[in-house]
């Protein structure tokens, strides 16, 4: 049904959803270079190498690996770690089995990254008072958990009304965070010529040492973070309008906002109170970028939300997840979903977060290790489905993904040296994820297996055998070898997981189990099969089949 919906109108949506995270990066990405994790000195070479550095990083990963090549491994419409778990279910290849453990421990980091994104997008973006009102620092976590109660609450109005409300706020955003900064880049334009030269990047990491690279590849990351949310939330949209934000909008928007600030830093002008975002903004609109960096940071904040939203809803479609309660809050486009149990999860770790750290750069070391730890394995399950499901030659995959996959190993790396500053929080609930999912697989082979062994020599003929022989014999029927049967004046439906539609289908394990807890039969059985097709209305809604002797 999404064809039916304007184009247009789903890339104004995705700059609220799919971009939030990543479009907001600005507030905090280029800063933690110089004044936060990264440790640098404000000189002209590291400016330009920094600020090329993030240039060529979205260049590689957010337009070729993640808009030209993992988009296009969508499951049956979906994106995210599951989905590649879902396109791999069927695929006999060597390695198969650890990747898709791999992708279920992903799944938990990015759940993981769904906690840690609120808190930090948030709390970024209301550290301006720092800044604007020193006096009133002390207010910065009160009101950011104020802003994250309304965020959560809000999530309830499903990703398609909520991007028509945000989508115009991001695009105000992405256009004032460009002509802004674009002023700067007037003053200095030689800054566009060091950012487009990868050489700029190059010289950079050649003058540092390792301790220095791996910090300085720990803070730049952070201008990747919301990469994930691409593919996470391909099924709110689909991959057009996913694609046309990102190249005509949010693209240019980025660039011309980290050349910006290096031009910024190359004039030598003063940055206050160590925040390099909001000191470029001029003073007479410094109150209206807040309120905008603000509503935008909020916005950010969904991204992955509704990313973790539909990651619960394919592990329970996979049968790798307890089924919890999911909403679907639109008639018209599938995937608009909203998930209360999830939403509640996300919305107490986020609290937590803020209150445990109480600032958004102690918060940034949590935040890269799980978005790099997901990037690895997305890189490893794309060199797997592009050499099973698309068909290439193994070395053309390996060269390309296997490029990837030892990038993304280096930011994983670089990020790890956090890991005690944080980033074991996503790792911990990577980990929890993973054994809750683990557990349940092993559960339910279990009881199948069991109840396989159970109703394997039973069909829907025996069954309609021992309801003759009871009709025949009044009701009754006494046997000494097993126990009394009797037909009961009721009607009973049974929830089955597969229809049974004619008289060689398996019985259902639950009647199964009635007639030998309570030897009876009811006069009426109805077995009862709920099937969720993919669209919104179905013409016909059900399906009778009499098989006889009250059977249906």
């Amino acid at each position: 049904m999404k064809n039916k919906i304007s184009v247009w109108s789903l890339v104004l949506g995705t700059l609220g959803i799919v971009y939030g995270d990543i479009g907001t990066s600005p507030l905090y990405a280029f800063n933690e270079v110089f004044f936060g994790s990264g440790q640098l000195a404000v000189t002209p070479e590291h400016v330009a190498g920094a600020a090329s550095l993030i240039f060529w990083l979205l260049v590689i990963f957010m337009w070729v690996k993640y808009a030209i090549l993992v988009l296009q491994a969508d499951y049956e419409g979906e994106g995210g770690s599951f989905a590649l778990l879902g396109l791999l279910q069927d695929s006999t290849g060597k390695g198969i089995v650890p990747i898709s453990f791999l992708l279920m421990f992903a799944a938990g980091l990015l759940l993981g990254e769904g906690i840690i994104t609120p808190a930090i997008s948030v709390l970024s973006a209301v550290e301006w008072l720092k800044v604007a009102a020193p006096n009133l620092g002390h207010l910065v976590i009160p009101i950011t958990l104020w802003i994250l109660a309304v965020v959560f609450w809000f999530q309830k109005k499903g990703s398609r009304m909520i991007g028509k409300i945000y989508g115009p706020v991001m695009l105000l955003w992405f256009a004032s965070i460009a002509w802004l900064w674009f002023a700067q880049i007037l003053r200095h334009p030689e800054i566009i010529a060091m950012v487009l030269n990868p050489l700029s990047a190059i010289r950079l990491l050649q003058m540092l040492d390792i301790k220095a690279i791996l910090l300085l590849v720990g803070a730049v990351f952070l201008a990747l973070t919301g990469s994930e949310a691409l593919y996470a939330d391909l099924w709110h949209f689909w991959a057009r309008p996913i694609r046309i934000s990102w190249f005509f909008i949010v693209f240019p928007a980025l660039v011309l906002n980290y050349a910006g600030q290096g031009a910024f830093l190359l004039g030598g002008e003063t940055v206050h109170s160590g925040n390099l975002f909001y000191s470029l903004v001029p003073e007479s609109v410094l109150f209206p970028m807040v309120i905008l960096a603000t509503s935008a940071a909020i916005i950010a904040s969904v991204a992955l939300i509704f990313g973790a939203y539909s990651l619960a809803s394919q592990a329970i479609a996979l049968k790798l997840f307890p089924p919890i309660s999911i909403i679907h809050t639109d008639s018209m486009t599938e995937g608009q979903i909203y998930i209360p149990f999830v939403n509640l999860v996300l919305f107490i770790g986020s609290v937590s977060l803020v209150v445990g750290f109480g600032s958004a750069t102690r918060l940034a070391a949590a935040y890269g290790f799980a978005v790099s730890g997901v990037m690895c394995v997305t890189s490893v399950s794309m060199l797997a489905i592009a050499i099973y499901h698309w068909k290439w030659k193994p070395w053309i995959a390996a060269s390309v993904f296997g490029t990837f996959l030892v990038l993304d190993l280096g930011f994983l790396v670089a990020n790890s040296v956090k890991f005690w500053e944080g980033g074991f929080i996503p790792l911990i609930f990577g980990c929890f994820v993973f054994l809750v999912i683990a557990n349940w697989r092993w559960g339910r082979g279990l009881i199948h297996t069991a109840y396989d062994d159970y109703v394997k020599h039973r069909d829907i003929r025996w069954f309609l055998d021992l309801k003759k022989k009871l009709i025949d014999h009044n009701g009754i029927l006494r046997d000494s070898r097993t126990r009394d049967m009797a037909i009961i004046d009721r009607a009973i439906i049974f929830l089955v997981s597969r229809p049974v539609t004619e008289a060689t289908d398996p019985i259902p394990m639950n009647l199964r189990l009635h007639l030998k807890r309570y030897g009876s039969i009811p006069k009426l059985s109805i077995f009862l099969n709920i099937r969720q097709d993919r669209v919104p209305y179905v013409e016909r809604h059900y399906k009778i089949t009499n098989l006889g002797l009250g059977v249906y």
